[in-house]
C-alpha cells in the first residue's frame, strides 16, 4: 500500500514539472491608452525619470523612498534607482533606447527583495492632437516562475498597475500641455490609487524560491 502511495505521489511530482515546464518561457504584459496631449510633452513624461513621480503609481507607496538620478538628465543612459521600504524595495532603471515621440526602452533591474532584470517600452502612436501609448512589460518566466504562475495571473495584476498609472500620466501630460512646460519641476503628481505593491513583488513571489537562479520592484 505504501508503495503505491509513494509511485502515486512521484506520478503527480512528474506530471506537475511536465506541466510547468510547458508554460511560457517569456511573459508580457502591455495597456494602452489615448493620452489627451501631443506626442512631444507625452515622451517627455516619460523620457525624463524626474517626471515619474507625477504618474508612477508606485511612486507614493513609500513616501520617505531615497530616490537618486545619475549618468544622463534625460534620454539614453539616464539612471533612476530607488531604495525604500517592503512594498517598493530596491531596483535601477536604466534608459537603453530613446527615440523622440515615439518609443523609450528602460532596463528594469530588481535588487531587492528578489534579483532580476525586466525590460519596460513605452510605445507612443500619434492620434491627432492625442497620443496613443502602450506601456509593455517582458522577461524570462524561470521555473519558479512559471509555477507560480499556474496559481498567479500576473497579466492581470500588473496590468491594472499599469492602468493606473497611464491614467494618471494623462492627468500629468494634459497639465504639462496646458501649461507648455514639461520639465520635472513644472508637473505635479496626478492623483492615482497607489497599488498595494509593486510588480516585482507580484511577478517575482514565486522566484523567492528559485533565488539561486535570480529573477523584484518598480518605484
Amino acid at each position: 500500500m505504501l508503495k503505491k502511495i509513494v509511485f502515486g505521489f512521484a506520478a503527480l511530482v512528474v506530471v506537475l514539472v511536465v506541466v510547468i515546464a510547458l508554460q511560457p518561457s517569456e511573459f508580457r504584459v502591455e495597456r494602452s491608452q489615448t493620452i489627451e496631449a501631443p506626442a512631444p510633452v507625452v515622451f517627455a513624461q516619460i523620457n525624463d525619470f524626474r517626471n515619474w513621480e507625477a504618474w508612477s503609481p508606485w511612486a507614493r507607496l513609500d513616501e520617505s523612498m531615497e530616490v537618486d538620478h545619475t549618468g544622463a538628465e534625460t534620454g539614453e543612459g539616464a539612471v533612476y534607482t530607488w531604495q525604500g521600504n517592503d512594498d517598493v524595495g530596491q531596483g535601477r532603471m536604466t534608459i537603453l533606447e530613446s527615440t523622440p515621440s515615439e518609443e523609450v526602452v528602460i532596463k528594469l533591474e530588481f535588487i531587492k527583495p528578489f534579483e532580476s532584470t525586466n525590460t519596460t517600452r513605452f510605445v507612443l502612436t500619434p492620434a491627432g492632437e492625442n497620443t496613443e501609448v502602450s506601456w509593455i512589460m517582458a522577461g524570462d518566466n524561470t521555473f519558479m516562475s512559471k509555477a507560480f504562475g499556474l496559481f498567479f495571473d500576473m497579466d492581470a495584476a500588473i496590468g491594472a498597475d499599469f492602468e493606473k498609472g497611464l491614467a494618471a500620466m494623462n492627468i500629468a501630460a494634459k497639465q504639462a500641455a496646458e501649461k507648455g512646460e514639461t520639465s520635472a519641476e513644472d508637473v505635479t503628481p496626478a492623483e492615482v490609487e497607489a497599488p498595494t505593491e509593486a510588480p516585482a513583488a507580484e511577478h517575482d513571489a514565486g522566484a523567492a524560491e528559485d533565488d539561486a537562479s535570480a529573477e523584484g520592484d518598480v518605484p
